[in-house]
């Protein structure tokens, strides 16, 4: 998707035109990809503009930040709070939030010491992330030959820049391969996630009773998702037993279901993976009834019990 280059980002307390928000070519995070950053929306409904678990995300940032070493200069509800008021600037009532925070130019050196953390907040209109037929249709996926990090490598726990770049590879492998995602294992060849994306599995259980909703573990190298935890508390509320464990490959292609979500993807049914069609071949009673309460929340449609949106 293109940028529109216009508007304003915020950069270090400072509100600066769209294409001169840039830094030096030796900044430490060019070259040793020391960044941390998050990824939330704005969403307009009948009452408003509302970001949806602002507080969250920028407590993740924050935390992401701390196991980097990464001191963040501005406290969380100063960081909430020039959000809301970038919004604003740009005029937006619904739109995509990337908060950055990452080592700027000093000295170099895998040593970052003595590099400033520096911190911008982006605003832009996005989208379905995967494409505007998928939340109805799914995606065929496919699993990559490209494995997340092993424990106590890179810190999965950690929103941070450098990760994603297996997740390019694992996006790029799936988009070259005629996928619009792919699925990552961990080092053991457990289940892990997406490019971006946590995942989900429905599985039968004895008739007439629901169905069971399983989702790697932490120890699978997966992110903790925000969305993962808003659609697991809902799943908890409509009655189904929620299960986190590890799962192996061929556990997908015989699942009901199988749905990624994610800040980006929202709640994603996958169609197929590696040419198997899964369930029905599209999407499922359980992610849609997922979905369903999910976007009923977001379009004000029903009460915020968890108090999730901020609204602007």
């Amino acid at each position: 998707m293109a940028f529109e280059e216009k508007g304003k980002i915020w950069m270090n307390g400072e509100l600066v035109d769209w294409k001169d928000a840039k830094i030096h070519v030796l900044s430490h995070v060019v070259h040793y990809g020391s960044a941390v950053f998050e990824g939330l929306r704005c969403y307009k409904n009948k009452n408003g503009s509302a970001i949806f678990r602002l507080q969250d995300h920028t407590r993740r940032l924050f935390n992401s930040a701390k196991i980097y070493r990464m001191e963040i200069p501005y406290t969380e509800d100063e960081i909430n709070e020039a959000i809301i008021n970038l919004i604003k600037t740009n005029e937006l009532d619904q739109c995509y939030i990337r908060p950055l925070v990452y080592r700027g130019y000093k000295q170099l050196g895998v040593d970052p010491a003595g590099c400033p953390i520096d911190v911008c907040l982006a605003v832009w209109y996005w989208g379905a992330y995967l494409g505007p037929e998928a939340l109805e249709n799914g995606v065929p996926v496919c699993v990559s030959s490209w494995n997340r990090s092993a424990p106590n490598t890179s810190p999965a726990m950690a929103k941070a820049g450098s990760n994603y770049m297996s997740g390019q590879l694992i996006k790029m492998e799936a988009i070259n391969h005629g996928y619009v995602e792919g699925i990552a294992l961990d080092v053991y060849g457990h289940v892990s996630e997406g490019s971006g994306e946590n995942l989900f599995m429905v599985k039968e259980t004895k008739p007439g009773e629901k169905p069971i909703i399983v989702t790697p573990p932490f120890g699978a190298s997966i992110l903790a998702g925000i969305t993962r935890d808003t659609v697991m508390t809902l799943a908890h509320d409509l009655g189904y037993e929620v299960v986190e464990q590890m799962i192996p490959r061929e556990a997908l292609y015989i699942a009901n279901e199988v749905f990624f979500t994610g800040s980006a993807a929202e709640v994603t049914p996958i169609s197929s993976i590696d040419k198997i069609p899964i369930g029905s071949g599209k999407r499922g009673p359980v992610t849609k009834e997922l979905q369903e309460k999910f976007f009923a929340i977001l379009e004000g449609e029903e009460e915020d019990r968890y108090g999730w949106l901020t609204y602007i």
